[in-house]
């Protein structure tokens, strides 16, 4: 699909996130990557993607606009080796060709996780040192960033934007509007791969220690930190200035 025909301001500077929100309300997934890759071009823009039980599908549609955007993938040293295998089989299936595994730095996991406990002992501080500072790093050379929550999460998702200002740069959310059904027309259409564990039951899947089996009839995430009030990661609702 065509973007849609939008002022852009002068190289240099970003376009306000509200316009684009607004010009981008009812545009589609592909329309809102082809936006966001005009906005501020190849080298500014990057995807965040976790290659869970959902990123396939993101992942096609930003393949189909160019497949040779950068991808993020946070590994975070206590992912499933299923997740680790999938994003393998995900980057050969789809053509990417840009896909950067960043991880933390060793001397913070020493300093902070030396006995690797921290994910239970305080999930929020391993999820900081493992996923938002990682993160943080990683995008300082991009103006403008992707990532995959859908509206239909509920939770802090439930209102989120189409595009939205994150300290420094704009991030675009394609699938804010879109249904759990059109993520599966996306997966049938494409014939693309399911995740390894979804047929073990794991309708969400984040790192090891805080991923469980969703049982039926339950929300797909709540098998994420379950037994505790923790719902996010952090960097959806830290700024990534």
């Amino acid at each position: 699909m065509v973007a849609p025909e939008l002022t852009l301001p002068p190289p240099g500077t970003l376009p306000s996130a509200d316009a684009l929100n607004q010009a981008l309300r009812t545009a589609s997934p592909a329309e809102v990557i082809a936006t966001a890759l005009k906005t501020v071009g190849r080298e500014r823009l990057a995807l965040v993607s976790s290659f869970g039980t959902e990123s396939a599908a993101l992942l096609k549609v930003m393949a189909d606009v160019d497949p040779s955007i950068p991808v993020v993938f946070l590994d975070t040293g206590w992912l499933f080796e299923e997740t680790l295998a999938y994003r393998d089989t995900l980057i050969a299936t789809l053509g990417l060709t840009d896909v950067r595994s960043i991880k933390p730095l060793d001397e913070t996991l020493s300093r902070e996780d030396p006995d690797r406990e921290l994910w239970f002992t305080d999930p929020d501080a391993c999820c900081r040192i493992r996923k938002v500072e990682p993160l943080a790093r990683a995008l300082k050379p991009f103006s403008a960033w992707i990532n995959g929550r859908k509206r239909f999460q509920g939770g802090a998702r439930a209102d989120i934007p189409v595009v939205e200002h994150d300290g420094n740069r704009l991030k675009f959310n394609p699938f804010a509007n879109v249904s759990r059904e059109e993520i599966e027309a996306i997966y049938t259409l494409g014939k693309l791969p399911p995740h390894p564990l979804v047929a073990s039951g794991y309708l969400s899947v984040g790192c090891m220690p805080c991923s469980s089996r969703s049982a039926p009839g339950e929300d797909a995430r709540a098998g994420r930190w379950r037994g505790r009030a923790k719902t996010e990661c952090g960097i959806h609702t830290a700024k990534m200035a």
